[in-house]
């Protein structure tokens, strides 16, 4: 097996609970929060939740590599406001703990908003200098940057804006890219052809490379083709269509990494999840 679809599952009644909610749908990946995803604190996670993790990690045989917890919507480590930049980059470095303790390997962020207040210039430095201190009081989790729609004044949204933060890092060990198929679809990124998914792909391995592609998020899209507006649908039923998802499944260059749906209806992930493996030709 070289693809690991899931989605993103609950933690209600504790992190510990993720694991076992991505066997009840078949996922072989998963993404999570490991707090309350709109708060700014969170308890630390106990000893015992920690362990309870693990173990049910390892019964539902999913490998850490292919789980892609998120951070929280809260944080911006593009802000040009100092103290609240500063607040995101101290929430951020506890998720980055927090990860680490877990045993995980990935954290999925999205870059950055300028609030309108600094070009996306001095926002992508904004963000590779929060990164790089992240990067320097925490160990071993690899930071992923989730490419954006390119709603309001988000950065991110360009290829050319994931390179350029990238370039800034120091460690590029610890870096990563996480490609949302609807994000990439509303910043005018076609793949619903194949001539058109070779193409984008192209581009985004000259201009990124996929040596940095380190999960993936299967969304379909009700927003329009480079509209920049960030809305998710159900495989198939939106925009892009299912070809371009087959295309996906059969692309080697998408495997052994968690691809994770964040489609807008829980209640069919299972079967969303059976539809993604159907379209793999033998």
């Amino acid at each position: 097996m070289r693809k690991f679809v899931g989605a993103h599952v609950s933690t209600a009644g504790g992190v510990f609970n993720a694991p076992l909610n991505a066997k009840k749908i078949g996922a072989r990946a998963f993404a999570l929060f490991t707090k309350n995803q709109r708060q700014w604190k969170a308890k630390p996670l106990t000893e015992e939740a920690v362990k309870k993790f693990k173990e049910n990690l390892k019964s539902v045989g999913i490998k850490p590599e292919h789980v892609l917890p998120h951070d929280s919507y809260l944080i911006n480590l593009g802000s040009p406001d100092k103290e609240k930049r500063e607040k995101s980059l101290n929430a951020f470095i506890d998720e980055v703990e927090r990860c680490r303790q877990l045993g995980l390997r990935l954290l999925n962020f999205h870059p950055g908003s300028s609030l309108g207040k600094v070009s996306e210039k001095e926002c992508l430095k904004i963000v590779a200098d929060s990164i790089n201190e992240a990067i320097s009081k925490t160990e071993e989790v690899i930071l992923v940057i989730e490419n954006t729609a390119g709603q309001g004044s988000w950065i991110g949204y360009r290829f050319e804006h994931l390179a350029e933060i990238i370039d800034m890092v120091e460690d590029k060990s610890r870096i990563g890219v996480c490609l949302d198929t609807c994000h990439m679809f509303a910043a005018g990124y076609d793949i619903r052809t194949k001539e058109a998914y070779e193409k984008t792909m192209k581009e985004f391995d000259e201009v990124v490379g996929f040596k940095y592609l380190k999960g993936m998020h299967l969304n379909d899209a009700k927003s329009e083709l480079g509209s920049r507006v960030d809305r998710h649908h159900s495989i198939g039923k939106g925009n892009i269509g299912l070809d371009a998802f087959k295309f996906i499944m059969n692309d080697p260059r998408t495997d052994n990494i968690p691809l994770i749906l964040e489609t807008i209806d829980p209640s069919i992930w299972k079967e969303e999840i059976e539809l993604l493996y159907s379209l793999i030709e033998e």
